[in-house]
């Protein structure tokens, strides 16, 4: 098969991005992830930490352990596990199980900026060159889900629902945040009064969902459960907005009820507001607005996350005159992506390190301009002429035939 000439840039740009993170990790690759410069190097990964602090490299299935299970969904933790069944033993074994899973993430970036290419031809070039993607890329496992949310995407735009509902069940199964995706989802249902294909739609990505989940539940209940526990739980952690809040000597108590009703109260003053539109608009016009409210809110906030957002914020990105909010809010995200590192470098012993107020700080600015963008993107979805393409003879047939 002859590859274009466009897709052969796109994987060429997303090549050189994945090669410049590498880059951007090699310190901690060579000093093998000791001392304080993980922190001052900002190239700490989670691969090889968890490939021994979760037993892995004993192969130790990674849900066996009510208390020490891996703390992701099921698929991520099929792909740590499987990964770690390929690495080669010995002194060296967790610089292999990096290599061969950033190999992998590598593969799954260039896979997504492909997908991005092809929902916003004219923008697509933003994702691989933005330096918070780049610095963050190798961090986690998280990319296993963002291509598979894209996926999604673009089948649900292209109204290929079971494809969709096939793609969205495995995201959520992988890391859990593409479920904000099925918000905007029963909102462009609705607002196409195709009731019977929303539920068919919501029905199929349970359905899905379940059927990948229930071996885990049934064999190791307690391991899987852990993942939902720990998030049930958790005090308000690294990168939220409720953390910033403490370190301002703000505490806010019930943490659990107030993310989730503000999250709530977010979501439905969107959805009011797309709903007012004559327009229905696209699930790649509106995905980011979801998403990013739930960042925005959450108890922690991860470096990597912006891998979630990046590629949404992109396809979202029509209006040339969102293109200021676009890099303010990834300047932010820039910023925080250095403020935590220095910051925790502080805790690790290193001589310069980042003030905690001054952290603090950079959470709510990232916050502020992440909301800001959401809200440039929501003001866009009034003026953009739908994009959404004519249904082909397939899907003519899937929706003629609920």
């Amino acid at each position: 098969m002859k590859i274009s000439f466009s897709t052969k840039v796109v994987i060429a740009l997303a090549f050189l991005a994945v090669l410049l993170s590498v880059v951007k990790f090699n310190h901690c690759y060579t000093t093998n992830w000791t001392g304080v410069g993980v922190d001052v190097h900002e190239c700490y990964s989670d691969l090889p930490a968890l490939f021994d602090a979760r037993g892995l490299v004993n192969h130790i299935w990674p849900y066996s352990s009510a208390t020490n299970s891996v703390e992701y969904p099921p698929l991520t933790g099929v792909v740590m596990w499987a990964t770690a069944l390929i690495t080669p033993h010995g002194d060296n074994a967790d610089k292999y199980y990096y290599l061969i899973n950033i190999a992998l993430i590598a593969l799954l970036f260039i896979g997504s900026a492909l997908l991005v290419s092809k929902m916003n031809p004219k923008k697509w070039y933003l994702l691989p060159v933005l330096p918070a993607v780049i610095a963050s890329m190798y961090i986690n496992w998280d990319m296993w889900a963002v291509v598979t949310a894209l996926l999604a995407i673009y089948f649900f735009d292209k109204k290929r629902y079971e494809l969709s509902a096939v793609a969205l069940a495995i995201s959520i199964a992988t890391k859990f945040f593409p479920v904000v995706l099925l918000i905007p989802i029963a909102l462009i249902f609705f607002m196409r009064r195709e009731f019977r294909l929303a539920i068919r739609y919501g029905l199929q990505t349970s359905i899905l969902w379940l059927i990948i989940n229930l071996p885990f539940v049934l064999t190791t209940p307690t391991g899987w459960w852990r993942f939902f526990k720990m998030n049930s739980t958790r005090p308000a952690d690294l990168g939220s907005l409720w953390q910033a809040l403490s370190i301002y000597g703000i505490d806010v108590p019930h943490l659990n009820f107030y993310w989730m009703a503000l999250f709530a109260l977010g979501s439905l003053a969107t959805l009011g507001y797309l709903y007012r539109s004559a327009i229905t608009p696209t699930l790649a016009q509106i995905a980011f607005i979801f998403v990013a409210i739930f960042t925005a809110l959450n108890k922690v906030y991860s470096p990597q996350y912006v891998l979630w957002l990046a590629p949404l914020a992109v396809i979202a990105l029509v209006n040339n005159r969102d293109r200021a909010a676009f890099w303010i809010w990834q300047g932010a995200e820039a910023f925080y992506h250095f403020a935590i590192w220095e910051y925790l470098g502080g805790y690790a012993g290193a001589k310069f390190a980042l003030p905690a107020r001054w952290y603090a700080g950079a959470i709510l600015v990232r916050v502020a301009t992440s909301l800001f963008f959401a809200f440039r993107t929501l003001k866009s979805t009034q003026s953009q002429v739908s994009t959404e393409p004519e249904p082909s003879q397939e899907d003519e047939f899937l929706l003629s035939n609920p």
